[in-house]
């Protein structure tokens, strides 16, 4: 059986972002194609499907390295504001896509609060990855 860490997360991620869109039918907000995805970006994201793509990382960073919770995965999605001459520093990516996103999986079954430690993935959730890695297996072959 093919899991999440026999294939590249490139190749995942893609694949888990088409069927979030398509299949699934995970819905995109409309305020998200108005905003920056953190304080350390210039411009909003050009790709037209990166609410699938973050929402497709988001799910695979739950299973990988779960429980987690909103301000460890706003970590994990920022990066270095340019200030010019001054030193760069780093800047966490915004709270409210992935604050949403989480709240999304919940009503999907795929992921579940565990108190105060953040979120893990269910058995759906797990399966859902795992059975997106075993097709890309198979078409690799």
């Amino acid at each position: 059986m093919t899991t999440v860490y026999d294939i590249p997360p490139g190749k995942l991620i893609e694949a888990a972002a088409l069927d979030l869109k398509e299949k699934v039918k995970l819905e995109r907000p409309e305020w998200s194609y108005y905003i920056k995805t953190g304080a350390s970006r210039e411009r909003a994201p050009e790709n037209e499907d990166w609410w699938w793509v973050r929402a497709a990382a988001v799910l695979r960073k739950i299973y990988v390295k779960g429980p987690v919770g909103v301000q460890r995965l706003r970590v994990v999605y920022g990066g270095r504001e340019n200030k010019g001459h001054k030193p760069e520093k780093f800047r966490r990516a915004g709270g409210m896509i992935i604050r949403t996103l989480l709240q999304d999986f919940d009503k999907l079954g795929y992921t579940e609060k565990v108190g105060k430690e953040g979120r893990r993935i269910t058995s759906k959730g797990k399966s859902y990855l795992d059975r997106i890695a075993s097709t890309i297996a198979v078409k690799k072959e």
